[in-house]
């Protein structure tokens, strides 16, 4: 959300940014509106100010048993009057903020500049893409074929794009997710939060799900919101909040079921888990002082990557380009896991710097000292997906007769087992 006042004063630089992120600017429209506003103010308080005068004057007459006739239908006139002055007024401020909620937050000064994904620079690679002797198959194959995991009947339950796990690939689940939470709570210095999965709107409103993108998202009956991520209940944390800088950083930890409707991704990964209704996903989210997000943001991709160099899965990480960004960041890395059946990277954790983009529309603000009262900025990030860490290991670690090697790392939370086959 934006200070519509450093808006005017910085149209450029606000202009040049939505131009980066391939979104038309509102600036001269906002700020005219914003002017209008200013205008109807000033005209308002004149009103008020002489309807105060008028009441002061009716009550000094009124005292010397003076005729206030006059005065008083003037009081009335003033009242009409400064009611339709609040009603513009209102209506143009109102007016603003529609405008300016769905307006993207601004790239960073080192965001690349660029259009979609095909502009986004790779920073680094991790490990050794598997030479398979024979020809690998995709997760879903693997899963089916050792009859633990389940399309079909899910579908009977539930529709298109949900799973069911069972047996061993239920307990790789669980294995990955309890081995997320306890190297980031223990190594990271996280702290794990067991939030709720409904929310009501001001909640989506705060990290800037709403009111752009509900049709990525489900609705209950009772007009809560499913969360598309524990980011979404984590960062609301210090909605609302004025937080003392010496409690800061706030580093917060989830393991939940996201929910995410997948409305503009028809006929995209619509075979496997890549793209699902329903996944769980740890989630790593920050609130830090804004001389800490650069710095926080780098120790959050560490954080992710661990995970993935700990279960010896290759993977690449990237940066976005401006054109890429999701709405509320400002600067985002991806981290994309190697697939063998794909041939290819696919994204496994973003994380994402919001600066203050976020806290602006939660209201959360940060006290330095007795006096001064400073923005947060707040950060968070896929630490990672549970899911797809899942069919990153079906695939990477596949034999030839269609068993899956257990990593090391996760052999303890599997009961020392160090392969699925059929035959468990």
């Amino acid at each position: 959300m934006y200070d519509i006042k450093w808006i005017k004063d910085n149209i450029d630089d606000f202009d040049k940014a939505m131009k980066q992120r391939g979104v038309s600017s509102i600036s001269k429209t906002v700020v005219n509106l914003y002017d209008d506003y200013v205008d109807l103010i000033a005209k308002l308080h004149k009103l008020q100010n002489a309807r105060n005068n008028l009441s002061k004057n009716i009550g000094l007459k009124k005292s010397k048993g003076e005729d206030v006739s006059e005065e008083i239908k003037e009081v009335a006139d003033l009242k009409q009057s400064i009611s339709s002055f609040q009603n513009k007024s209102n209506s143009l401020q109102n007016k603003i903020q529609k405008m300016l909620e769905v307006v993207p937050n601004l790239p960073s000064e080192d965001t690349p500049e660029g259009i979609n994904e095909n502009d986004n620079k790779v920073i680094k690679k991790y490990g050794e893409i598997p030479n398979f002797d024979f020809k690998p198959l995709p997760h879903d194959d693997l899963g089916f074929n050792l009859g633990m995991m389940d399309f079909n009947k899910a579908a009977e339950m539930s529709g298109s794009r949900f799973v069911i796990l069972k047996d061993k690939l239920a307990l790789l689940e669980r294995a990955l997710s309890n081995f997320m939470l306890n190297t980031h709570t223990q190594n990271h210095n996280y702290i794990e939060v067991n939030p709720p999965s409904l929310v009501k709107d001001n909640a989506l409103y705060g990290t800037g799900q709403l009111p752009k993108f509900d049709e990525d998202l489900f609705q209950t009956s009772t007009g809560h919101w499913l969360i598309p991520t524990s980011e979404v209940p984590l960062t609301n944390i210090v909605a609302n909040e004025i937080v003392n800088q010496d409690n800061l950083p706030l580093r917060y930890t989830a393991l939940t079921s996201c929910f995410r409707s997948e409305a503009g991704s028809a006929g995209q990964d619509t075979k496997g888990m890549i793209r699902l209704h329903e996944f769980k996903k740890v989630e790593l989210v920050s609130i830090v002082k804004a001389s800490d997000s650069n710095n926080e943001h780098e120790r959050m991709l560490t954080c992710a990557e661990e995970i993935l160099i700990k279960l010896k899965l290759p993977y690449r990480t990237v940066i976005l380009c401006a054109g890429d960004l999701g709405f509320s960041a400002s600067k985002t890395y991806d981290i994309e896991v190697w697939l063998p059946s794909q041939n290819k990277y696919r994204e496994i954790s973003s994380i994402s710097n919001c600066k203050d983009f976020q806290a602006r529309r939660m209201k959360s603000r940060m006290r330095s000292d007795e006096k001064n009262i400073e923005s947060l900025h707040t950060l968070n990030g896929s630490g990672v997906a549970v899911g797809r860490a899942l069919l990153a290991i079906l695939e990477n670690y596949q034999n030839k007769d269609g068993s899956i090697n257990v990593p090391i790392v996760l052999q303890p939370y599997m009961n020392g087992l160090t392969k699925i086959s059929i035959n468990d």
